[in-house]
């Protein structure tokens, strides 16, 4: 009897601890525990003292006040010893933008129903026509070999941009502006960076965080009358002078100042600020003639009635004023977007400057904070996805068409392995990229998922541009309009490092800001703690033991089952991948909360420990969008070799991720019961197979559906264009004369033809009745582009002493 209580001891136990209720877990565990020994007969004084503890610790925590005032109060006392002081730029910073789905990644038991519900809004009717009609023109104009020796874009171009209010994109149509989605904003510059890296970030500068997005949320409505119609038809060009020589990725530790004082503008007495600053890089600064300036304010004369020190405040700066060096330029890997330092002494403007009026100082990195949150989630993520979809494009047809040892090299295994990372990576990329921006345009700003769309978009850009320069290898290296990769390849660095260096963004932003913004509990107790506030700190305190362990019961049982316990709301072949990332969020939530308890702020400081935990967050992030994407779209069986690979490939990084914690964790104790919870059988997963790899680089050659189907976010020049044109031309035609080719080599092998050089051998086949004289033009003219489209660009010496970029 006593055996068979203290086994539905334990499975009563386990299972309220895995659906969640963790206190009433304890307490009938405890309950029948007792009954066992009770019901033996064996009960004693001390089993009665032991009840009666039992029963008195079930009491206090199962009855908030008595566990506010006997456990509570003196932890929150504790806590307050411990928690260091956080500061207001740090406390913003975090606080910054919305959680969604990310939050649901930290619960330990994502909602996928939400996700699968959550309706994508699609391009607008207006929205399409304006990608098919003037962005299609636009790429027409842009020679980006031309562009490179010029370096910059043609007039026409800058005059077609002002006139199709490109840099109004964002900008409602009540201020003339566009008025476009996020979903919109972000195919467009996805296509243009396919042409032109120079003219997408010439496009997207203005539609991001600057003075048009700041103003539109926070200007005064003077501002926005003023302001806001000018930059939509490129009458005003804006840039956003942030980035300082001592203070790029912790902007916050500017160096530019701003003091209040009375001065004279255009002739008229009013309270004003004298600034002086020293800013670089700085995106339109060459050609932009109102600046957006970040700086520290400060007030010692009082004059606006408030403190001293002000902080960081944000102001329009008209680029005609005294004490403003602006104009040089500088040069990024050659890539010739217009790019410079600007400089300013003592420039005075009036307090109205101030982005928001009076009301605005001091409010700058809430209001950067807040614009980064959303605008970060748009405009590199869609140029790596242009780049990534320009690589596959490309790749798929370069290798049908070029042959060694009288094969296609997209058939040779070594090729294939890259090939089909290119197309897994370019579906994760592109998933990721179509669901965060539905997030933006459903209201939210999503600050932690921005930061990981920004640098793991932009990572995987430059795995998928590397292996598409390796398959193109020689042709990739020779600069000329023949080059279709080159001038992406080069500006890799420049998307890794501007809007936050990808290395600190990972080792220190998106863990550091998704654990206290993202978690369940932890923001509410820093809250609690911060204010004082005793039941606000014990629901978040209990709360937060209790998912600790249901997330080691969850974690344990999901591991030994492979997730299959979960019941997904989907059917078909996205149930295994739910189940597994379901798995590994059980695990990442407990291994988070493990680690925190133990290292407490020295986990800021262990960034490659929080590094990897950003690893586990952004690839169940991508492994998310992924299958969000293939449930959208119908779940095609054309793209379920797509589906598994990448979701594949993001449960091993996850996996991996979460062994490099534990096995770099400096209490392996600790490390070694979390393995057993976490990988109670090991860790058993593995990378996507060749097997499936190959399907899918065979589903990039050919000019197959798959190809089409990644790369339809791209432009696709006319067949006569250098470059991707022909090289396009050169797949129709290589595809038109496979059948013929096949006639030639069956004749070859039943030995009706005898292997001769080429031109023989075709009349052979002629004079056989192999092929027709048409059918042997067909195959002529495969040969000929094919012969074409692998030469490389040659330049006379005086021409190629003169080329530029």
């Amino acid at each position: 009897m006593t055996i068979t209580f203290l086994i539905l001891a334990l499975l009563l136990f386990v299972a309220l601890l895995y659906a969640g209720h963790v206190y009433w877990g304890f307490v009938s565990a405890t309950t029948l525990s007792l009954a066992s020994w009770f019901s033996s007969g064996f009960a004693s004084q001390e089993m009665y003292v032991v009840a009666f503890v039992a029963a008195a610790i079930a009491l206090v925590l199962g009855v908030p006040a008595f566990r506010r005032n006997l456990i509570s109060g003196r932890i929150l006392r504790l806590m307050e010893r411990i928690l260091p002081r956080m500061g207001d730029t740090e406390r913003i910073a975090l606080e910054a933008g919305t959680v969604w789905w990310d939050g649901e990644i930290f619960s330990g038991r994502p909602n996928w129903k939400k996700l699968f519900d959550f309706e994508v809004q699609p391009l607008s009717e207006r929205e399409r026509a304006f990608i098919e009609g003037p962005v299609e023109t636009l790429c027409g104009m842009l020679d980006d070999w031309q562009i490179a020796q010029d370096r910059d874009l043609p007039k026409e171009v800058w005059d077609f941009l002002k006139q199709e209010r490109f840099f109004g994109m964002s900008i409602p149509e009540e201020y003339g502006g566009l008025g476009f989605s996020a979903i919109a904003h972000s195919s467009i510059v996805a296509k243009v960076s396919s042409r032109s890296v120079a003219a997408a970030v010439t496009v997207m500068v203005p539609n991001s965080l600057g003075p048009g997005e700041l103003i539109l949320h926070y200007g005064t409505d003077d501002q926005k009358q003023y302001y806001l119609p000018r930059l939509a038809i490129g009458e005003e060009i804006p840039c956003f002078a942030l980035t300082e020589s001592e203070a790029g990725s912790d902007a916050a530790s500017g160096k530019s100042t701003g003091v209040v004082c009375r001065g004279t503008f255009r002739g008229e007495e009013v309270i004003g600020i004298r600034l002086n600053w020293r800013k670089r890089y700085i995106s339109l600064a060459p050609v932009a003639t109102v600046i957006g300036l970040a700086f520290r304010l400060f007030d010692p004369a009082g004059l606006l009635g408030g403190e001293t020190d002000l902080g960081i405040t944000c102001a329009l700066i008209p680029r005609d004023l005294p004490g403003i060096q602006i104009g040089e330029r500088h040069d990024p890997m050659g890539v010739p977007f217009q790019i410079g330092p600007i400089f300013g002494e003592d420039v005075f403007v009036p307090i109205d400057f101030i982005i928001g009026g009076r009301d605005g100082a001091g409010q700058g990195w809430r209001m950067l904070m807040e614009s980064l949150a959303a605008g970060r989630a748009i405009s590199l993520p869609s140029l790596s996805v242009g780049a990534a979809e320009l690589a596959a494009r490309v790749t798929g047809a370069y290798g049908t068409v070029r042959k060694q040892f009288n094969l296609s090299i997209g058939r040779f295994e070594g090729v294939e392995e890259r090939l089909a990372r290119i197309g897994g990576y370019t579906y994760i990329m592109n998933a990721a990229r179509e669901l965060t921006c539905a997030a933006v345009d459903a209201g939210e700003k999503p600050a932690v998922l921005s930061a990981i769309v920004k640098a793991y978009l932009t990572e995987n850009m430059r795995t998928v541009m590397t292996d598409a320069m390796d398959i193109r290898a020689g042709a990739a290296i020779f600069r000329g309009p023949r080059n279709i990769l080159g001038r992406s390849f080069v500006s890799i660095p420049i998307g890794i490092t501007v809007e936050g260096a990808n290395i600190l963004t990972r080792s220190l932003i998106i863990y550091g800001q998704g654990v206290i913004r993202c978690h369940p509990f932890v923001h509410a107790e820093m809250e609690a703690v911060a204010e004082k506030n005793i039941a606000l700190f014990d629901r978040a305190f209990f709360g937060h033991i209790g998912f600790v362990f249901q997330n080691a019961v969850r974690a344990f049982f999901l591991g030994l089952t492979g997730g299959r316990l979960i019941r997904s709301p989907v059917r078909g072949p996205m149930v295994q991948h739910v189940q597994r990332f379901t798995r590994f969020s059980a695990a990442f939530a407990l291994v988070s909360d493990v680690v925190m308890a133990i290292l407490g702020g020295e986990l800021k400081r262990r960034e490659k420990i929080s590094g990897r935990f950003a690893d586990v967050l952004a690839w169940m992030y991508l492994g998310s969008a992924t299958l969000k994407k293939f449930h959208d779209e119908g779940q095609l069986d054309r793209d379920q070799t797509l589906l598994h690979w990448s979701c594949l490939h993001a449960e091993w990084m996850i996996q991996e991720a979460l062994v490099g914690v534990l096995d770099n964790f400096p209490n392996q104790i600790v490390s070694q019961l979390l393995r057993m919870l976490i990988f109670p059988l090991g860790a058993r997963l593995r990378p996507p197979t060749d097997a499936l790899g190959a399907q899918i680089a065979r589903g990039l050659l050919d000019g197959n559906e798959m190809r089409l189907g990644l790369t339809s976010e791209i432009y696709v020049p006319p067949l006569e264009e250098k470059g991707l044109g022909r090289l396009e031309a050169a797949l129709q035609k290589i595809v038109a004369a496979r059948p013929v080719e096949e006639k030639i080599n069956e004749a070859l092998r039943a030995g009706k033809l005898a292997r001769t050089q080429r031109d023989q051998l075709l009349g052979n086949a002629v004079s056989a009745g192999i092929i027709s004289p048409q059918e042997r033009r067909c195959i002529e003219a495969a040969d000929e582009i094919r012969d074409e489209v692998i030469q490389v660009d040659a330049f006379e010496s005086e021409f190629y002493h003169a080329l530029k970029g």
